[in-house]
């Protein structure tokens, strides 16, 4: 690459962070979160001081959340986060938008970070074993792991959520919920006999909770995928991977790039419409989509 070329593409790209005004970030920690009724003041407080959009849970199992604002004020909130103790190596994982990707802010307490009814899978006291991005795509470039054994993805999400985007030749159950997944995963044990299993979900915690569940039931050889498919679009990009990624905020789903693409809700079902969708007859604006029109 030609110097010229080289700083016009960071010329480029320095363009597009700017004309990005806000940071996104989703993170969440399995860890004792005790005392949730005393700081959920302090959460409301310091996101409204500083503008923030989004929603935070504090669970007694931990924290989830997912936020949007300018730089300055994500980082001084994560400064915050940082200084108790407990979320002191809090991860993040960030995309970029022009604006807010919620918008209204919510601090909730809830029972669980996310909704499996297990009450005996609990991550902060032992994790399943995990594969970063990289290694992963190494995997899959091979098609089989480390030891040689042929590597079987597993997606965790929801139907709808898969119908945007998942890995190649990945398992789907076609679950509209994630309370559904341990009686069908236990009940295709049998399938992944001497092979490795890769649990994935949009951000981390469900193929967390989803591998341990695993790990619990008999599975001998499964891991998560670490930090989820944003994750792995961050660092390496959509290798192995066709379509975009579902998120619950206003862009309704990422490209491999992290960016917002076409995809929308359906204002009335809240399906999932795709840019093709849309053009068909059935697709007005807040009035109906391929999913529920009805006609006269």
């Amino acid at each position: 690459m030609s110097a010229n070329t080289a700083l016009q593409a960071e010329a480029h790209a320095g363009a597009i962070a700017a004309a990005a005004a806000h940071v996104n970030i989703a993170a969440y920690k399995f860890v004792t979160f005790d005392d949730t009724e005393a700081m959920r003041p302090q959460y409301q407080e310091i996101c409204a001081r500083l503008g923030l959009k989004g929603t935070i849970l504090l669970t007694p199992e931990g924290i989830n959340m997912f936020l949007s604002g300018p730089r300055g004020h994500i980082d001084e909130f994560m400064a915050w986060v940082r200084s108790d103790a407990r979320f002191a190596d809090l991860e993040v994982k960030e995309s970029l938008s022009n604006e807010q990707s919620h918008k209204r802010m919510l601090v909730k307490i809830k029972k669980e970070i996310i909704t499996m009814r297990m009450p005996l899978i609990k991550p902060e006291e032992g994790r399943a074993p995990f594969v970063d991005a990289a290694t992963l795509k190494r995997w899959l470039d091979n098609g089989v792991d480390d030891h040689g054994k042929p590597v079987v993805m597993v997606d965790t999400r929801n139907d709808f959520e898969v119908d945007v985007g998942t890995f190649d030749h990945t398992v789907d159950y076609r679950i509209k919920k994630f309370t559904e997944f341990p009686e069908v995963i236990a009940a295709h044990k049998d399938d992944f006999e001497g092979k490795t299993v890769v649990t994935f979900c949009t951000g981390g915690i469900r193929c967390e909770k989803a591998a341990i569940h695993m790990q619990n039931i008999g599975y001998d050889n499964v891991y998560q995928l670490e930090g989820g498919i944003l994750k792995y679009f961050e660092e390496v990009g959509g290798a192995h991977y066709t379509g975009d990624c579902f998120v619950f905020d206003y862009r309704t789903a990422l490209n491999p790039k992290l960016e917002p693409t076409e995809t929308v809700q359906c204002f009335v079902c809240r399906a999932v419409v795709t840019p093709r969708q849309q053009l068909a007859p059935e697709y007005v604006y807040e009035q109906s989509c391929p999913q529920c029109f009805k006609p006269d």
